[in-house]
């Protein structure tokens, strides 16, 4: 019948628009991706607001196991809640192309995103380059992650804005911090030489934006490298050429040292 992408938002379940909010409680059925972006919310927290059951689902029921989500949304109303907006995630674009393959309709609502979101510290939209996600060293067996720096030079040619997305490793609650990613940087950088990242590199730091915590910071590597920025959802832009607006916003995010 349908399948919908319906995107929470940036925080919490109170981030979701009224059309997402209308669409989820027409659902005859209710998953939720919750592994892919660290939410202030839960599967209970959900089922309360929206007023439905939720099924949670597992990164293998998602990747490996979703005809048994295509097979419902063949008769069904069938809604599928992600964390941000439902495209940021390769994800949920593999599952959309599925479904379109076996001619099951499919409907978007989308939602506020950290893509947009990081431009509330005055940073342009448009002089963005390539997102990076940054990854704990297990995933790549030990090795440092080479081609984001490769990412990071070609956006730095083009003087363009890198975002870089931490990783998380959901089942057991994991979630990278800027200490770790800045360390990752810095080491790929003693090991590859191009002079593309250095102790005074200058970043912003985005720690759990859309909550009532939220904080944005800004300075270089070594001033903020070894700062705790509280609770996650961390991310790092490392800002490119910077318009005269964009460095003058910077400065209400200066950080503070004592």
């Amino acid at each position: 019948m349908v399948l919908f992408f319906i995107s929470i938002g940036l925080n919490d379940e109170k981030d979701m628009s009224i059309k997402a909010i209308g669409i989820a409680r027409s659902c005859d059925k209710l998953f939720a991706e919750l592994y892919t972006s660290k939410l202030n919310t839960n599967e209970l927290k959900l089922e309360e607001f929206i007023g439905k059951d939720i099924i949670v689902l597992s990164r293998q029921d998602l990747e490996e196991n979703f005809q048994k989500i295509l097979d419902e949304a063949k008769d069904k109303k069938v809604g599928l809640l992600v964390g941000g907006d439902a495209f940021i995630s390769t994800t949920h674009s593999s599952l959309m192309l599925e479904a379109k393959k076996q001619n099951i309709e499919v409907k978007v609502i989308h939602g506020s995103s950290i893509i947009s979101a990081v431009c509330e510290s005055g940073l342009h939209i448009q002089k963005f380059g390539q997102t990076i996600t940054i990854p704990f060293l297990e995933r790549t067996k030990g090795r440092l992650p080479l081609s984001i720096y490769k990412t990071i030079l070609e956006n730095k040619k083009r003087g363009l804005h890198t975002l870089c997305l931490l990783d998380i490793i959901s089942e057991e609650n994991r979630f990278m911090s800027v200490n770790e990613a800045l360390n990752i940087l810095l080491n790929l950088e003693n090991k590859i030489k191009k002079k593309v990242i250095s102790r005074s590199t200058e970043l912003v730091v985005f720690s759990r934006l859309g909550d009532d915590s939220q904080s944005i910071v800004y300075g270089n590597i070594e001033e903020l490298i070894n700062l705790s920025f509280g609770e996650p959802p961390h991310t790092i832009v490392l800002v490119g050429n910077l318009h005269f607006s964009e460095r003058e916003c910077l400065k209400y995010f200066r950080v503070k040292i004592d």
